[in-house]
């Protein structure tokens, strides 16, 4: 193999957020142009709308329209929400910045630790590689293309979706080294940059790492926004671990089989085997070399974590969602402090026999911590509070059932929300999408008569399906940048199974949640 594919090559800050002059116009116009808009919000006057919820709605403005252009980070954005709220005396200091104190908070903190854990110690590479070099996986490229994507697809509903395309991006690339140098050897040359089997490969890496992050609560940040945004606003509305993952596995598993044929029939292979392929597998799986104890230790710390938080489903199947049973095990084991044990465990298990060496050290953990995630998430659920507490969201909502007419059908409802949350999250931050479209839905869901629920959940999975650009979403970058995508066939591929995805597995998957909830 080639020794400049053993390590993934460098991918610079620009090509990772897709900074280009585009991006550098929309931030210049984004920090002139939305303070301005801020400012002509705040001037105008609005009947029927409280001073605080007005003063806020124009703060929401600025806030909206940063996360949008990005003239600054969009974490610190979300800092600089609750920071105004306070100055402008909308709400306390208390008030403003207690939602960064959110157990959700912490459920994403205990889910970054353990996911550093893993991949600090090599467990995610052996689970990728486990499933890569599986027997029915041979040296078909069909076969391999799905192995690539499923082995995306599972590290991603546990781990971040970026960090399993950054593993995976070099993986991809050496097969399809492997591919050119076996060609080479039959006489014929080809270029990776416009072979097809080299595109649908690399965006098959993409999108499965997008796709695997709807499983769990803590697969990807809309997941565990949306639960907060509903927490915030009412217990009754809560939605446990095991809930989301029995809805987000159906969707995960269509999603992908969806993305497999979208992008098989449009970049086959013209080869049968891929000679070199397997020895190349082979060969990174045995650098792994055996299972270390850190590993092992790992692997304890996420299954007990899983158990934890799938056990309440299996109670609530036993002995009912309102048994004694359940509210005690929820008491005792609340989500976010089952994350906390799986990720504390890690610095408690010893890897020597001296006690001298943890699972986990804190210097590794505290970099795997997405701390601007975190703030994002935090900023979010504070502007979401603070649009309940001062009726915003509620004055928002009706706006909005009023231009639709009144009393919208819920499943048009939903459909409105759900596009809306994909078509902006191909804009921006996925995260950020949901931050501002969150609130508004719920509220509106409200005003309507309607269970957020639905709503919040199609929300949710609609902006995974960010798979039109490159600044889509990060793993879209990542492998962007290999310079094997043309941006034309990321933008038709990923609006097919945009379209696909959203009509046929979102929509379809809350109108049957909407007969659940009334259930």
């Amino acid at each position: 193999m080639a020794d400049e594919l053993k390590t993934a090559p460098e991918i610079s800050e620009d090509e990772l957020t897709g900074d280009n002059s585009f991006d550098r116009w929309r931030r210049i116009i984004g920090a002139i142009g939305a303070p301005l808009c801020a400012l002509l919000v705040w001037l105008t006057d609005i009947p029927g709308l409280e001073a605080n919820a007005h003063t806020l709605l124009a703060i929401m403005t600025l806030v909206a329209l940063w996360w949008i252009t990005e003239p600054v980070p969009i974490p610190v954005t979300s800092l600089i929400g609750p920071t105004l709220c306070v100055l402008f005396g909308v709400v306390s200091m208390k008030e403003a910045f207690a939602a960064f104190g959110n157990p959700m908070i912490f459920l994403f903190m205990g889910g970054f630790i353990i996911a550093k854990g893993m991949m600090v110690n090599g467990l995610d590479k052996r689970i990728a590689y486990g499933i890569i070099s599986m027997p029915w996986v041979g040296d078909s490229p069909r076969r391999i293309f799905l192995a690539i994507g499923l082995a995306c697809m599972v590290c991603s509903g546990w781990i971040s979706n970026t960090a399993t395309a950054a593993m995976m991006f070099p993986i991809a690339l050496g097969l399809l080294e492997a591919i050119r140098e076996m060609m080479a050897a039959n006489g014929r040359e080809i270029n990776l940059h416009s072979y097809k089997y080299a595109t649908g490969l690399m965006l098959m890496t993409a999108y499965s790492c997008s796709i695997g992050g709807v499983l769990t609560p803590i697969g990807t940040p809309p997941n565990i926004m949306m639960i907060g945004f509903l927490s915030e606003k009412s217990a009754d509305f809560s939605i446990t671990f095991f809930q989301w993952m029995t809805w987000g596995f159906v969707a995960m598993i269509v999603y992908f089989i969806i993305a497999y044929i979208v992008l098989w029939r449009m970049f086959p292979a013209d080869v049968d085997h891929i000679d070199g392929a397997q020895d190349f597998i082979r060969s990174k799986k045995r650098e792994l070399g055996g299972w270390t104890p850190a590993q092992r230790n790992t692997l304890l710390a996420f299954l007990v974590a899983v158990v934890l938080w799938v056990t309440p489903g299996v109670l609530s199947v036993i002995y009912g969602n309102d048994s004694e049973v359940v509210k005690t095990y929820n008491k005792v084991f609340p989500e976010a402090v089952v994350a906390m044990i799986g990720g504390l465990l890690l610095f408690f298990l010893p890897v020597n026999k001296n006690f001298t060496r943890t699972t986990l050290r804190w210097k590794d953990a505290v970099k795997g911590i997405e701390w601007g995630t975190l703030l994002l998430f935090g900023g979010g659920l504070a502007m979401g509070g603070m649009m309940y507490s001062t009726g915003l969201s509620g004055w928002i909502g009706d706006q909005i059932v009023a231009l639709m007419g009144g009393q919208p059908s819920e499943v048009v409802f939903v459909a409105v929300f759900c596009v809306a949350a994909l078509l902006m999250s191909e804009l921006t931050s996925h995260t950020a999408a949901v931050g501002m479209i969150g609130p508004l839905a719920v509220g509106a869901a409200l005003s309507a008569g309607f269970s957020p629920i639905p709503v919040a959940v199609g929300i949710a999975l609609s902006s995974s399906l960010g798979f039109m650009m490159p600044v889509s979403t990060p793993p879209n970058a990542i492998v962007y940048a290999s310079g094997y995508i043309p941006i034309t066939k990321m933008i038709k591929s990923g609006a097919i199974i945009d379209a696909i995805g959203i009509a046929l597995v979102t929509i379809p998957l809350v109108i049957y949640m909407v007969g659940w909830v009334m259930g």
